[in-house]
């Protein structure tokens, strides 16, 4: 089974955007605020969506699960007020289960949490307890930096997330640390922002002793780990600074990296520097690099194609990274998986 742990809705009906420029509008004129039941979108609307679009890109590239989560840029956690991100994680989480009880073979939900900036991560945990409970989603997209760029949140390591990290622990949830849309325009959303975090992320957990309070948590760092592979030398020697254990001692127990790069050098330089073991398969797809490599000839986004291609792994290193890691990292997709004898 070939397992991706890192899809969102991008593709998500027109009528859901509607929706959502019209909460937003009312921030400012509240005669504009939408009701929830003015947002219509039937089944036949999700199967269109997804069946020519997601579904069909599985079927010709190869994958059989994905781990499906709202579009990271809605999420934008930085307009309004905790009330408005909690309504609007409700319905996105929502549409996910619906897009999972629509195709209950092909995709498994990860929530949206329904974060503000200054706002107490306890308030994030009735969405995550409805999320794993009615749901049945197996993961958490956890934004470091709500504020939308600026960054105005403590570190990860800090215990004001410590909440969420119980919840986490207690249902046996990864948290894929994944920010959204950039509205400070020194950040471009995708290009800089996402990857930016990627790295801070990685960075706030070294200096840190997060795991030795939290030693179950599991955390994602998608986009191959932002910078984190690529300067894995200077990671190693700040941690050593530091007179921390060694990084695989220290975070590998609890860190672990996507796929989501997208050339094959890229993937070579991943599966050479990284632990076959801390590296799940992704593609984020259809995501933020949706185009034809014109030095291939295939999409950017078409992951495994790297996977396959790449010298530094054996057919047991793939069977991990396709399916066994995730196993392992989401326990609660396992166990999903088991009840349907797979």
């Amino acid at each position: 089974m070939i397992i991706d742990i890192h899809g969102h809705y991008t593709t998500a009906p027109k009528a859901l955007e509607t929706w959502r420029n019209r909460q937003i509008a009312a921030l400012k004129d509240p005669s504009q605020a939408p009701k929830l039941e003015e947002l219509v979108i039937s089944d036949d609307d999700i199967r269109d969506s997804i069946e020519i679009n997601q579904l069909a890109k599985m079927t010709e590239r190869g994958s059989d699960l994905t781990v499906f989560s709202p579009r990271a840029s809605f999420m934008a956690h930085h307009i309004g007020d905790f009330e408005t991100s909690s309504t609007w994680a409700g319905i996105c989480n929502q549409l996910i289960y619906r897009v999972t009880q629509l195709f209950p073979d092909n995709f498994i939900g990860a929530a949206m949490l329904p974060q503000s900036p200054g706002v107490d991560p306890k308030t994030c945990l009735a969405e995550i307890e409805r999320c794993v409970k009615d749901y049945g989603f197996v993961g958490v997209n956890l934004n470091p930096d709500p504020s939308g760029g600026h960054w105005t949140s403590p570190p990860l390591s800090d215990r004001h997330w410590y909440p969420i990290y119980e919840a986490m622990v207690e249902y046996g949830l990864p948290a894929m640390i994944h920010v959204s849309t950039s509205c400070n325009p020194c950040f471009h959303t995708t290009g800089s922002h996402y990857l930016n975090a990627d790295t801070t992320a990685f960075m706030q957990c070294l200096t840190s002793d997060l795991f030795k309070d939290f030693p179950d948590l599991k955390f994602i760092i998608p986009h191959g780990g932002g910078a984190a592979p690529y300067h894995w030398g200077r990671f190693r020697g700040l941690a050593q600074e530091l007179k921390k254990p060694l990084l695989t001692e220290h975070l590998l127990n609890n860190i672990f990296f996507d796929t989501c790069v997208y050339h094959q050098p890229g993937i070579d330089l991943l599966t050479k520097v990284i632990p076959v073991d801390n590296i799940l398969f992704a593609s984020e797809m259809i995501g933020a690099v949706r185009g034809i490599d014109p030095e291939t000839g295939y999409y950017y986004d078409d992951t495994k194609r790297y996977i396959e291609a790449t010298l530094n792994l054996s057919e047991e290193d793939r069977f991990k990274i396709y399916e066994g890691n995730a196993r392992r990292v989401y326990p609660r997709l396992d166990a999903a998986l088991k009840a349907k004898g797979l």
